[in-house]
Protein backbone atom coordinates (compact mmCIF):
# COMPACT_ATOMS: atom_id res chain seq x y z
CA UNK A 1 0.00 0.00 0.00
CA UNK A 2 1.18 3.38 -0.81
CA UNK A 3 0.64 5.68 2.10
CA UNK A 4 0.99 9.19 2.31
CA UNK A 5 1.50 11.91 5.16
CA UNK A 6 1.32 15.06 2.93
CA UNK A 7 -1.50 16.62 0.85
CA UNK A 8 1.20 17.54 -1.54
CA UNK A 9 2.05 14.23 -2.31
CA UNK A 10 -0.65 13.65 -4.01
CA UNK A 11 0.41 14.62 -7.44
CA UNK A 12 3.00 11.80 -6.90
CA UNK A 13 -0.32 9.70 -8.15
CA UNK A 14 -1.67 9.66 -11.65
CA UNK A 15 -4.99 11.07 -11.63
CA UNK A 16 -7.96 11.92 -11.87
CA UNK A 17 -7.89 11.28 -8.25
CA UNK A 18 -11.09 9.58 -6.85
CA UNK A 19 -10.80 10.41 -3.11
CA UNK A 20 -13.02 8.96 -0.47
CA UNK A 21 -12.58 10.76 2.65
CA UNK A 22 -13.50 9.97 6.24
CA UNK A 23 -12.64 9.09 9.51
CA UNK A 24 -13.36 5.06 8.68
CA UNK A 25 -12.63 3.95 12.54
CA UNK A 26 -13.64 0.23 11.86
CA UNK A 27 -14.14 0.35 7.72
CA UNK A 28 -17.75 -0.79 8.37
CA UNK A 29 -20.38 -1.53 5.93
CA UNK A 30 -21.32 2.23 5.86
CA UNK A 31 -17.46 3.43 5.37
CA UNK A 32 -17.21 0.62 2.87
CA UNK A 33 -20.29 1.78 0.73
CA UNK A 34 -18.38 5.36 0.71
CA UNK A 35 -14.78 3.48 -0.63
CA UNK A 36 -16.90 1.52 -3.06
CA UNK A 37 -18.62 5.07 -4.27
CA UNK A 38 -14.64 5.93 -4.73
CA UNK A 39 -13.67 2.72 -6.52
CA UNK A 40 -17.36 2.77 -8.84
CA UNK A 41 -16.04 6.32 -10.55
CA UNK A 42 -12.10 5.19 -10.98
CA UNK A 43 -13.76 1.73 -12.97
CA UNK A 44 -16.06 4.54 -15.06
CA UNK A 45 -13.23 7.14 -15.52
CA UNK A 46 -9.93 5.83 -14.84
CA UNK A 47 -7.48 6.93 -12.16
CA UNK A 48 -7.02 5.81 -8.92
CA UNK A 49 -8.89 5.86 -5.77
CA UNK A 50 -7.25 7.40 -2.77
CA UNK A 51 -8.98 6.88 0.76
CA UNK A 52 -8.34 10.19 2.30
CA UNK A 53 -8.49 9.66 6.68
CA UNK A 54 -7.25 11.24 9.65
CA UNK A 55 -4.72 10.61 12.13
CA UNK A 56 -4.98 10.42 15.12
CA UNK A 57 -8.81 10.31 15.23
CA UNK A 58 -10.36 13.55 15.39
CA UNK A 59 -12.28 13.36 19.19
CA UNK A 60 -9.04 12.51 20.20
CA UNK A 61 -7.95 15.99 19.72
CA UNK A 62 -11.11 17.69 20.28
CA UNK A 63 -12.24 16.09 23.44
CA UNK A 64 -9.86 13.70 24.64
CA UNK A 65 -11.60 13.06 28.07
CA UNK A 66 -14.40 11.75 26.47
CA UNK A 67 -12.91 9.80 23.53
CA UNK A 68 -14.18 6.29 23.31
CA UNK A 69 -11.76 3.19 22.53
CA UNK A 70 -11.58 3.03 18.83
CA UNK A 71 -12.32 0.21 16.72
CA UNK A 72 -9.24 -0.06 14.57
CA UNK A 73 -5.70 2.53 15.33
CA UNK A 74 -4.58 3.69 12.42
CA UNK A 75 -2.17 1.15 11.61
CA UNK A 76 -5.00 -1.22 11.98
CA UNK A 77 -7.53 0.58 9.63
CA UNK A 78 -4.75 0.63 7.32
CA UNK A 79 -4.35 -2.44 7.21
CA UNK A 80 -8.08 -3.85 6.67
CA UNK A 81 -8.36 -1.05 3.77
CA UNK A 82 -5.73 -3.27 2.55
CA UNK A 83 -6.84 -6.51 3.00
CA UNK A 84 -10.43 -6.37 2.65
CA UNK A 85 -11.06 -3.43 0.18
CA UNK A 86 -7.89 -3.46 -1.89
CA UNK A 87 -7.31 0.17 -1.31
CA UNK A 88 -3.78 0.76 -2.56
CA UNK A 89 -3.35 4.47 -1.93
CA UNK A 90 -4.16 5.89 1.46
CA UNK A 91 -3.64 9.57 2.66
CA UNK A 92 -3.77 10.24 6.54
CA UNK A 93 -4.12 13.71 7.51
CA UNK A 94 -2.13 15.02 10.43
CA UNK A 95 -5.04 16.25 12.52
CA UNK A 96 -4.60 18.73 15.27
CA UNK A 97 -5.71 21.59 16.70
CA UNK A 98 -4.31 23.74 13.95
CA UNK A 99 -6.12 21.65 11.30
CA UNK A 100 -8.98 21.80 12.94
CA UNK A 101 -9.06 25.62 13.15
CA UNK A 102 -9.56 25.79 9.53
CA UNK A 103 -12.70 26.21 7.45
CA UNK A 104 -13.91 23.54 5.55
CA UNK A 105 -13.09 24.65 2.28
CA UNK A 106 -9.81 25.33 2.83
CA UNK A 107 -9.42 21.48 3.18
CA UNK A 108 -10.66 20.75 0.05
CA UNK A 109 -8.92 23.67 -1.73
CA UNK A 110 -5.40 22.20 -0.76
CA UNK A 111 -6.89 18.65 -1.87
CA UNK A 112 -7.98 19.93 -5.27
CA UNK A 113 -4.76 22.00 -6.13
CA UNK A 114 -2.66 19.70 -5.45
CA UNK A 115 -3.47 17.03 -7.65
CA UNK A 116 -6.64 16.49 -10.63
CA UNK A 117 -9.04 15.41 -8.66
CA UNK A 118 -11.97 13.58 -10.46
CA UNK A 119 -14.58 12.93 -8.32
CA UNK A 120 -15.01 13.02 -3.50
CA UNK A 121 -16.84 10.28 -2.09
CA UNK A 122 -18.07 10.74 1.38
CA UNK A 123 -21.06 9.90 3.86
CA UNK A 124 -24.12 11.81 3.72
CA UNK A 125 -23.71 13.06 7.49
CA UNK A 126 -19.76 13.82 7.21
CA UNK A 127 -18.84 17.25 8.95
CA UNK A 128 -15.27 18.81 8.30
CA UNK A 129 -13.30 22.17 9.12
CA UNK A 130 -13.98 24.47 12.02
CA UNK A 131 -17.98 24.77 13.48
CA UNK A 132 -18.15 21.97 11.25
CA UNK A 133 -18.40 24.17 8.27
CA UNK A 134 -17.55 21.46 5.95
CA UNK A 135 -20.72 19.03 4.81
CA UNK A 136 -22.19 17.59 1.73
CA UNK A 137 -23.55 20.96 0.71
CA UNK A 138 -19.99 23.10 0.81
CA UNK A 139 -19.04 19.81 -1.27
CA UNK A 140 -21.92 20.67 -4.14
CA UNK A 141 -20.75 24.00 -4.23
CA UNK A 142 -17.51 23.70 -4.23
CA UNK A 143 -17.68 20.74 -6.90
CA UNK A 144 -18.89 23.39 -9.50
CA UNK A 145 -15.73 25.81 -9.04
CA UNK A 146 -13.48 23.32 -8.30
CA UNK A 147 -14.67 20.65 -11.04
CA UNK A 148 -14.97 17.45 -9.45
CA UNK A 149 -17.71 15.10 -9.25
CA UNK A 150 -19.88 14.70 -5.47
CA UNK A 151 -21.10 11.15 -4.12
CA UNK A 152 -22.74 11.33 -1.16
CA UNK A 153 -23.21 8.33 0.02
CA UNK A 154 -26.81 7.41 2.36
CA UNK A 155 -26.77 6.11 5.98
CA UNK A 156 -26.28 2.80 5.58
CA UNK A 157 -29.10 0.29 8.15
CA UNK A 158 -29.16 -3.36 8.43
CA UNK A 159 -32.03 -4.59 10.52
CA UNK A 160 -33.21 -0.72 11.19
CA UNK A 161 -29.90 -0.49 12.80
CA UNK A 162 -27.84 2.67 11.44
CA UNK A 163 -24.30 1.12 11.14
CA UNK A 164 -22.06 3.64 13.12
CA UNK A 165 -19.31 2.51 14.97
CA UNK A 166 -21.00 3.86 18.38
CA UNK A 167 -22.92 0.74 17.55
CA UNK A 168 -20.28 -1.14 17.02
CA UNK A 169 -18.26 -0.58 19.92
CA UNK A 170 -21.65 -1.13 22.17
CA UNK A 171 -21.88 -4.85 20.70
CA UNK A 172 -18.19 -5.40 21.55
CA UNK A 173 -18.11 -4.34 24.53
CA UNK A 174 -20.94 -6.61 25.60
CA UNK A 175 -19.39 -9.36 23.58
CA UNK A 176 -21.88 -9.87 20.87
CA UNK A 177 -19.77 -10.57 18.33
CA UNK A 178 -22.56 -11.68 15.98
CA UNK A 179 -24.05 -8.11 15.84
CA UNK A 180 -21.06 -6.67 15.35
CA UNK A 181 -19.95 -8.71 12.35
CA UNK A 182 -23.39 -8.42 11.22
CA UNK A 183 -22.81 -4.08 11.39
CA UNK A 184 -18.79 -4.51 10.20
CA UNK A 185 -19.49 -7.10 7.37
CA UNK A 186 -16.34 -9.05 8.42
CA UNK A 187 -15.07 -10.51 12.10
CA UNK A 188 -14.03 -8.09 14.82
CA UNK A 189 -10.20 -8.14 15.51
CA UNK A 190 -8.10 -6.08 17.58
CA UNK A 191 -4.60 -5.37 16.32
CA UNK A 192 -1.87 -5.53 19.39
CA UNK A 193 1.97 -5.57 19.72
CA UNK A 194 3.75 -8.97 21.49
CA UNK A 195 5.54 -7.22 24.78
CA UNK A 196 7.54 -9.32 26.98
CA UNK A 197 6.08 -10.28 29.86
CA UNK A 198 6.67 -12.44 33.02
CA UNK A 199 6.92 -15.48 31.23
CA UNK A 200 4.95 -17.43 33.49
CA UNK A 201 3.21 -19.04 31.26
CA UNK A 202 6.12 -21.15 29.83
CA UNK A 203 6.69 -22.72 33.71
CA UNK A 204 3.53 -24.75 33.18
CA UNK A 205 3.56 -25.85 29.47
CA UNK A 206 1.89 -23.18 27.71
CA UNK A 207 3.36 -19.97 26.72
CA UNK A 208 1.87 -16.89 26.27
CA UNK A 209 2.19 -13.78 23.75
CA UNK A 210 1.18 -10.44 26.05
CA UNK A 211 -0.10 -7.68 23.95
CA UNK A 212 -0.20 -4.46 24.47
CA UNK A 213 -3.27 -3.44 22.16
CA UNK A 214 -3.78 -0.28 20.09
CA UNK A 215 -6.24 2.09 21.99
CA UNK A 216 -8.89 -0.83 20.66
CA UNK A 217 -12.12 -1.57 22.00
CA UNK A 218 -12.19 -4.54 23.83
CA UNK A 219 -15.18 -7.30 24.70
CA UNK A 220 -15.95 -8.23 28.62
CA UNK A 221 -12.79 -10.30 31.00
CA UNK A 222 -13.07 -13.96 29.92
CA UNK A 223 -11.61 -16.91 28.28
CA UNK A 224 -11.92 -17.24 24.46
CA UNK A 225 -10.95 -18.97 21.69
CA UNK A 226 -9.48 -17.55 19.36
CA UNK A 227 -7.14 -16.62 15.86
CA UNK A 228 -4.02 -14.64 15.57
CA UNK A 229 -3.13 -13.25 12.15
CA UNK A 230 0.36 -12.69 11.69
CA UNK A 231 3.01 -12.72 8.95
CA UNK A 232 -0.12 -14.09 6.69
CA UNK A 233 -0.12 -16.89 9.20
CA UNK A 234 -3.13 -17.56 10.56
CA UNK A 235 -2.84 -19.40 13.68
CA UNK A 236 -5.86 -20.81 16.20
CA UNK A 237 -5.35 -20.11 20.01
CA UNK A 238 -6.78 -19.64 23.75
CA UNK A 239 -6.56 -15.92 25.13
CA UNK A 240 -7.29 -14.97 28.40
CA UNK A 241 -8.53 -11.11 28.86
CA UNK A 242 -8.68 -9.56 31.99
CA UNK A 243 -6.67 -9.49 35.48
CA UNK A 244 -5.01 -13.34 36.13
CA UNK A 245 -5.96 -13.06 39.52
CA UNK A 246 -4.24 -16.52 39.82
CA UNK A 247 -0.65 -14.65 39.34
CA UNK A 248 -0.82 -11.20 39.50
CA UNK A 249 -1.46 -10.73 43.12
CA UNK A 250 -2.97 -7.46 44.74
CA UNK A 251 -2.76 -5.07 41.67
CA UNK A 252 -3.43 -6.53 38.75
CA UNK A 253 -3.75 -4.83 35.22
CA UNK A 254 -6.17 -5.83 32.45
CA UNK A 255 -4.32 -7.61 29.92
CA UNK A 256 -4.54 -10.00 27.03
CA UNK A 257 -2.47 -12.50 26.54
CA UNK A 258 -2.65 -15.32 23.99
CA UNK A 259 -1.68 -19.11 23.89
CA UNK A 260 -1.32 -19.56 20.16
CA UNK A 261 -1.61 -23.37 18.92
CA UNK A 262 1.63 -24.74 17.30
CA UNK A 263 3.83 -21.77 17.67
CA UNK A 264 7.46 -22.67 18.93
CA UNK A 265 9.05 -19.39 18.66
CA UNK A 266 9.29 -15.79 20.41
CA UNK A 267 7.41 -13.63 18.19
CA UNK A 268 8.03 -10.12 20.46
CA UNK A 269 7.39 -7.06 18.66
CA UNK A 270 5.63 -8.40 16.38
CA UNK A 271 2.15 -7.29 15.60
CA UNK A 272 -0.70 -9.95 15.77
CA UNK A 273 -4.48 -9.37 14.41
CA UNK A 274 -6.89 -11.09 17.24
CA UNK A 275 -10.07 -12.32 16.02
CA UNK A 276 -12.62 -13.48 19.40
CA UNK A 277 -14.00 -16.43 17.75
CA UNK A 278 -16.27 -17.76 21.37
CA UNK A 279 -16.50 -16.49 24.37
CA UNK A 280 -15.03 -20.04 26.81
CA UNK A 281 -15.73 -18.67 30.61
CA UNK A 282 -15.49 -15.98 33.02
CA UNK A 283 -12.07 -15.45 34.58
CA UNK A 284 -11.52 -17.21 37.69
CA UNK A 285 -8.67 -17.04 40.67
CA UNK A 286 -7.26 -20.74 41.44
CA UNK A 287 -5.81 -21.74 44.69
CA UNK A 288 -2.33 -22.82 42.60
CA UNK A 289 -0.46 -23.40 39.34
CA UNK A 290 -1.80 -27.19 39.05
CA UNK A 291 -5.30 -26.13 38.70
CA UNK A 292 -4.44 -23.20 36.79
CA UNK A 293 -3.04 -25.46 34.46
CA UNK A 294 -5.62 -28.25 34.79
CA UNK A 295 -8.32 -25.23 33.18
CA UNK A 296 -5.52 -24.05 30.89
CA UNK A 297 -5.66 -27.86 28.92
CA UNK A 298 -9.29 -27.70 28.93
CA UNK A 299 -9.59 -24.36 27.61
CA UNK A 300 -7.23 -25.15 25.20
CA UNK A 301 -9.23 -28.58 23.89
CA UNK A 302 -12.40 -26.59 23.81
CA UNK A 303 -10.65 -24.01 21.69
CA UNK A 304 -8.79 -26.11 19.53
CA UNK A 305 -12.89 -27.54 18.81
CA UNK A 306 -13.78 -24.08 17.82
CA UNK A 307 -11.45 -22.75 15.49
CA UNK A 308 -11.24 -26.57 14.12
CA UNK A 309 -7.44 -27.00 15.12
CA UNK A 310 -7.90 -30.63 16.30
Amino acid sequence: MNILTEIQSLGSIQGPLHLAIGVFDGVHLGHQAVIKAAVEQQQDVGGAVVVVTFDPHPITVLAPGKAPRLLTSTHHKALLLRDILEVANLLEVRFDLEFASQPGDVFIRKLCSSAEIGSIAVGRDFQFGKNRSGNVDLLEQLSVELNYRLHATEIVEIDNIVVSSTEIRKAIKHGDFQEARKLLGREYTVLGTVIKGRQLGRTIGFPTANLTVHSEQLPPTGVYAVRAVAADCTRGGVANLGFRPTVEGADPKRLLEVHLFGLDHDIYGEDLEIEFVQFLRGEQKFGNFDDLKAQIEKDSSRARMIVGEN
